[in-house]
């Protein structure tokens, strides 16, 4: 059974271009092509990795932003004829086109956080013993960028394979899923790096992160953080029975 997580459905390249604009806390009307292209390229290597669907798009940006970066390095255009200049969006153009997006993805972002109860709000849970609470601070949604950034700590952390390892069972995305989803549902809300735990081969992260992904996309799970690039948390979205019946619909869905 082939088993595909949509990229799409997550953000696109402007958005990646973003995120690493607000993490490094560069000038988005003065991005450093150079600095922020060698960035770029190390996200799009992580996305080919996971064999996303998607990753296309973010492959021409990568191609963009390297012809940039390269043109840097040559003598200036009065000096040599450039043949590639119509095949690449130039940089003017794409500044532009970003801060446009910037615009609109504030926009977007303003009308997404109107109050929707178990859904982007949660309410709060009082204590029973009379006595005082804190408030909980408030959380913030994890991009799939964010969540690259999570796996990627996961991977750096994770033991290396050998060379003389017997051939492992292979591990079923659709099982995985499952599996993670009991894991959320039980405890509710844990850290990222929990669903990881006992984990023995690097393809049984990767195939756990795709089943973080694909299940965040369903809306079955939430990932957040409660600052700006901290450390991500996930959370059960709906009761265990609406998540079932979701997740064999879409199982279903995808047999061939």
């Amino acid at each position: 059974m082939t088993y595909q997580v949509k990229l799409q459905d997550f953000e696109g390249p402007l958005d990646l271009l973003l995120h690493l604009i607000r993490k490094n806390e560069l000038d988005i009307y003065n991005v450093p092509v150079a600095e922020i292209a060698s960035k770029y390229l190390d996200y799009v290597s992580v996305l080919e990795s996971l064999n996303l669907d998607g990753v296309g798009d973010f492959l021409v940006m990568a191609a963009t932003l390297a012809y940039h970066k390269s043109k840097m390095l040559l003598p200036s255009p009065a000096e040599v004829e450039d043949d590639d200049e119509d095949e690449f969006e130039s940089l003017e153009a794409l500044r532009l086109r970003l801060i446009e997006y910037q615009r609109y993805k504030e926009v977007g972002q303003a009308l997404g956080e109107r109050e929707l109860l178990n859904r982007d709000v949660f309410k709060v849970q009082l204590p029973t013993d009379g006595e005082g609470f804190e408030e909980e601070p408030p959380i913030l949604k994890a991009s799939l960028f964010d969540l690259l950034d999570a796996f990627q700590k996961v991977i750096e952390q994770a033991p290396k394979e050998t060379l003389h390892e017997v051939m492992p069972e292979r591990i079923r995305l659709v099982d995985r899923i499952v599996e993670v989803l009991d894991l959320v549902t039980a405890k509710r809300s844990l850290p990222f790096e929990d669903l990881f735990d006992g984990l023995p081969s690097r393809e049984g992260i990767i195939v756990t992160f795709l089943s973080i992904l694909e299940l965040v996309r369903l809306r079955l799970i939430r990932a957040y953080q409660f600052e700006a690039f901290g450390a991500v948390q996930v959370r059960v979205l709906s009761d265990e029975n609406d998540q079932r019946e979701k997740l064999k619909e879409t199982l279903k869905s995808r047999e061939p």
